[in-house]
């Protein structure tokens, strides 16, 4: 079982890296082709970077209060919600970080996630609903996913992964606004037409293309935390019987949004609306019957 494991971590890190090299080529071929496109070569791709990274700071610093503000959760009692304490404890020494922070969402749809930027200034949150209704083992499950994502780095790379879209889109609108005031610089080169055209193609389609690959990683990195959930408790069957659980679960989390929703460990919408079957054409997890399959086949 154990070499299973290791193999499935191992697999979906490879993947990641690359679509993460996928990725980066992907904004140097748009920024080339913007650049050239404007007559403003690579010093486009340049301003457009520096004020992107700034825009990230504080998303990247601070995100993960306005996400807990956002979902009404406030900090858990280590009596009133024991388990909860006593697993997340268990489980951080098992895999060598600190305890996170832990949050409570009172609301009765069964759900988690983490957030922060690295082991020292991490989060897991839990609903009220998945600790009354899940089991002990299978809440190890879930924590142990939860805490992977945390060793992992996931919840910074899928920042970094943003602010790249961010980058893209803003690019794009860069691009299309430059070509709407006519500030285009103007040259001699008789394929400039063509350039042109090839360059208002990327600006539509470049950020689709940026937000599926975005899609990608964020689903492999589930692959890769439920793997390393279940190294870590070496019982997949647990975190199984609880993704079966919650999937099962009718109930909808109030508090979810579109901006918060690939946070948890699955969709927290289930199909209850429009604005949640708009973000199941993207959705940002893998179908629950497959990352079971793969669980039960560790």
């Amino acid at each position: 079982m154990a070499l299973s494991i290791h193999s499935q971590v191992e697999s979906n890190k490879t993947k990641t890296y690359l679509i993460m090299a996928l990725f980066m080529g992907f904004i140097a071929l748009v920024a080339f082709v913007f650049g050239k496109a404007s007559g403003y070569g690579i010093s486009y791709a340049g301003i457009a970077l520096m004020i992107s990274g700034l825009l990230s700071l504080g998303s990247y610093y601070w995100g993960d209060k306005l996400v807990l503000a956002i979902s009404g959760a406030h900090p858990a009692d280590r009596t009133k919600d024991f388990d909860f304490y006593t697993v997340a404890e268990n489980l951080s020494i098992a895999a060598g970080i600190p305890k996170p922070k832990l949050y409570i969402i009172e609301d009765s749809a069964p759900n988690a996630f983490a957030t922060g930027r690295d082991p020292q200034h991490a989060v897991v949150c839990a609903t009220r609903g998945i600790l009354q209704k899940l089991d002990r083992t299978e809440l190890e499950g879930v924590i142990a996913h939860e805490l992977s994502h945390i060793k992992n780095f996931d919840t910074r790379l899928l920042a970094v992964i943003a602010v790249l879209v961010g980058m893209v889109a803003f690019l794009s609108d860069w691009f299309m606004r430059t070509l709407w005031w006519g500030g285009r610089r103007r040259d001699n080169d008789k394929s400039a037409g063509a350039i042109m055209l090839i360059g208002i193609i990327f600006a539509i389609l470049s950020p689709l293309v940026a937000s599926l690959i975005q899609l990608a990683v964020s689903r492999r990195r589930e692959f890769l935390a439920d793997a390393s959930g279940a190294l870590l408790t070496r019982y997949p069957e647990g975190l199984a019987r609880a993704l079966e659980k919650i999937s099962q679960d009718k109930e909808v989390l109030e508090v979810a949004t579109n901006a918060t929703a690939h946070l948890y460990i699955i969709n927290p919408f289930k199909g209850k609306n429009f604005g949640a079957w708009f973000a199941g054409i993207f959705n940002t997890h893998p179908p629950i019957a497959e990352r079971v399959k793969i669980l039960r086949s560790m």
